[in-house]
């Protein structure tokens, strides 16, 4: 039983309890699910650069996401003007920007980020944007091991 104000989803990695406020609304949803709206970021470990993004209309649903500054500190996202009144951040420190993490199986030296299509929040509103960038600045996947593609 989940105290109130909080409730307990089921997620790949078991279930967890969340809190109602921290539920992130993707009114386009993401890139190939864009009927899944909801979604709750969830800590991988504590030392772990990495977050599960876990939608909450599908348990089987959650993409492995990290903050690319760590890894690629000059790393720009491009946003138009819709998806800027979408997100209604009124001051930068509102944003935050997540790409997904590909960890190939067995090959973690492989891991790659994915600079093209990252997922930009507003913490404070607790909406979020997938916002596809069609400059080729960056790589499509960036290897963390050896900083390319």
């Amino acid at each position: 039983m989940a105290e109130e104000g909080k409730r307990v989803i089921r997620t790949r990695l078991g279930e967890r309890e969340i809190s109602e406020e921290g539920i992130i609304r993707f009114p386009r949803g993401l890139i190939g699910y864009e009927d899944k709206r909801e979604f709750v970021l969830i800590q991988m470990a504590d030392d772990s650069p990495f977050l599960l993004l876990q939608s909450l209309d599908d348990p089987a649903l959650g993409l492995l996401v990290a903050d690319p500054y760590p890894f690629l500190a000059d790393y720009q996202v491009k946003l138009e003007e819709i998806e800027e009144r979408l997100l209604g951040a009124k001051r930068p420190e509102d944003i935050a920007v997540l790409v997904t993490v590909t960890i190939p199986k067995n090959e973690p030296q492989k891991t790659t980020l994915n600079l093209t299509g990252p997922i930009v929040m507003n913490t404070e509103a607790r909406i979020g944007l997938q916002v596809p960038q069609v400059d080729a600045t960056y790589p499509p996947r960036f290897r963390l091991v050896d900083g390319g593609a």
